[in-house]
């Protein structure tokens, strides 16, 4: 049961944040208006999306410095995961952005430096599938992955602060969500659903891993 207990925790931060998304008060934001409620959905898919690769560059990391196959396999399963979340932001995101820009995708700065950002990662899943030998597909892989790592942050978060025609919040001039939403309903919902979906996540890195574990004893 001890080893259970985070999954229970998932569930529930689950349950509550869908349920507070939709049915919980939110406040009229112009334009935004009941849309503000994919927030919960859109933005906090993508944080989870961004623990998950850090977690995943971490595990690179570790391969490299110690050449243990089971961290090859962490770093693929959370990369894995933290791509699943980046799809899902982007459809969520898309979606948001149909009801408030009137068009799913215009061209946004920060649209297309997601995208960017997911077909690298993208890149990396393939690279990997195209390399038989074992260590050598998780050598080459750790490195990638960092430096996958490495231009995911100036894709996401300065590159569209850079350029005027971002409509996100935050960014092209635009103020961030702090600077509309002063009542904290909005936070009542977002931190939780971030813990939720990071532990869905792990949860799903959780099970691959323990699939790809057995194979491995049948194979042997």
């Amino acid at each position: 049961m001890k080893k259970k207990w985070w999954k229970v925790l998932c569930i529930v931060l689950l349950i509550y944040s869908i349920l507070g998304a939709l049915l919980f008060d939110a406040p009229r934001l112009a334009i935004l208006n009941e849309t503000i409620r994919n927030l919960h959905f859109h933005v906090t898919m993508w944080f989870a999306m961004i623990i998950l690769l850090v977690t995943s560059t971490i595990y690179a990391i570790k391969y490299l410095r110690s050449n243990r196959i089971d961290h090859d396999t962490l770093s693929a399963e959370f990369a894995n995961a933290g791509v699943l979340f980046g799809i899902l932001g982007i459809v969520t995101g898309a979606i948001w952005a149909n009801f408030t820009w009137g068009e799913p995708w215009s061209g946004d700065a920060k649209q297309n430096s997601s995208a960017i950002a997911l077909l690298i990662y993208l890149a990396y899943l393939v690279l990997r599938n195209s390399l038989e030998d074992q260590q050598q597909k998780a050598r080459v892989s750790a490195i990638y992955n960092v430096f996958a790592f490495a231009a995911l942050i100036p894709l996401l978060f300065i590159l569209p602060r850079m350029t005027d025609s971002s409509l996100h919040p935050g960014n092209g001039g635009n103020p961030g969500f702090n600077a509309y939403d002063l009542d904290s309903r909005l936070r009542m919902v977002f931190y939780p659903a971030i813990l939720g979906w990071t532990l869905l996540g792990v949860w799903l890195v959780s099970l691959r891993v323990r699939i790809k574990r057995i194979k491995m004893a049948l194979e042997d």
